[in-house]
């Protein structure tokens, strides 16, 4: 099982919303998840972004791979190296 930390798009048309979860890859982006472990508000400004760092830690040793996305996020917030 190929477990992701991924962006679970919500909000209204032309609003988006996201949602940071840990899910199979296999599942589809808004489909069934694992774990939510934040959520991003691309629409504020600045944008809002809240982990919980203590989850991101814990799935990242058990071999959860975030997506290109969700690096850049947790990079901008301090969360990974």
């Amino acid at each position: 099982m190929a477990v992701k930390i991924r962006l679970r798009r919500m909000g209204a048309k032309k609003q988006p919303f996201y949602r940071i979860v840990v899910a199979d890859s296999r599942y589809p982006r808004d489909g069934r998840f694992i774990e939510e472990i934040g959520y991003y508000n691309p629409l504020t400004e600045p944008s809002d972004v809240k982990v919980d760092a203590e989850k991101v830690e814990k799935w990242l040793k058990n071999g959860a791979q975030p997506t290109d996305t969700v690096k850049a996020l947790l990079k901008k917030n301090g969360i990974i190296k």
